[in-house]
């Protein structure tokens, strides 16, 4: 286990410190909830929606966010994994990871809340939720983003991947993966497809799925998943098959 592993390996899963950031994440949504209708209604103002410029940066932010995460995260993959590149192969798996577990816990809770969105009241019921409705049907998955959920969480797996190669990269690295994720929940509210406070949330749930995904594969490099994909390897034994290898860490 690298130095960098060992100081993950030292620290809780779960501690004070994301207990507290985990309830100002909270506390933020909360805080949004009297503000919904009012932001959206700025952001659907004729003018606003007028602006061309905006309209095209707000779909190709979406876009990034997804599918592009899935297809940046798998391709990295790939390309690290077919040319030895282990860094490259370590932050395309756990970054696609981060996505995927960012994406269950907003979709279980899309499907519970039934939050309506914004375009089916015309911007003017952000409390209408009704329980397990978001199950039935994509006009009541308003609540969390899932686009937010899903850049926050690749932001956030980057992040901490890179930051535990060059340390002193996550004051560059942070703010322009952060910043970009922050544009795609924008994104979202500016074509009517969520409230602020979904965005909120779904910057939670994306940037703690994103660091503890990070934090718990590096913690644990022996898990099966990272000895499946990123540790085993086949290449062919002169004799016309092939030989199964493995080899221990990443660089």
């Amino acid at each position: 286990m690298s130095p960098a592993d060992s100081a993950y390996a030292a620290r809780p899963l779960f501690g004070v410190r994301d207990a507290v950031i985990a309830a100002s994440f909270v506390g933020g949504t909360i805080i949004l909830f009297p503000f919904d209708k009012r932001m959206a209604h700025y952001l659907e103002d004729e003018e606003t929606q007028a602006n061309k410029f905006f309209g095209k940066a707000a779909t190709g932010f979406e876009v990034i966010a997804s599918p592009g995460a899935y297809i940046i995260g798998g391709g990295m993959y790939i390309i690290g994994r077919v040319g030895n590149y282990g860094r490259l192969q370590d932050l395309g798996l756990h970054g696609t990871e981060a996505v995927l577990v960012g994406d269950a816990v907003a979709g279980l809770i899309k499907g519970l809340a039934g939050r309506a969105r914004p375009y089916v009241s015309l911007d003017t019921n952000p409390r209408d939720f009704k329980f397990g409705h978001g199950f039935t049907t994509t006009d009541r998955q308003s609540f969390p983003s899932g686009h937010t959920t899903t850049a926050f969480a690749a932001a956030a797996a980057v992040t901490s991947e890179t930051g535990r190669w060059w340390p002193g990269s996550t004051k560059y690295i942070g703010p322009l993966m952060y910043g970009g994720a922050t544009m795609v929940g924008l994104s979202r509210m500016y074509h009517n497809k969520h409230w602020a406070s979904d965005v909120a949330l779904g910057a939670a749930i994306g940037t703690f799925a994103g660091q503890k995904v990070a934090q718990y594969n590096h913690s644990h490099p022996d898990n099966w998943i990272d000895r499946m994909l990123l540790h085993v390897s086949l290449a062919p034994n002169g004799n016309g098959g092939a030989a199964v290898g493995y080899s221990m860490g990443l660089p």
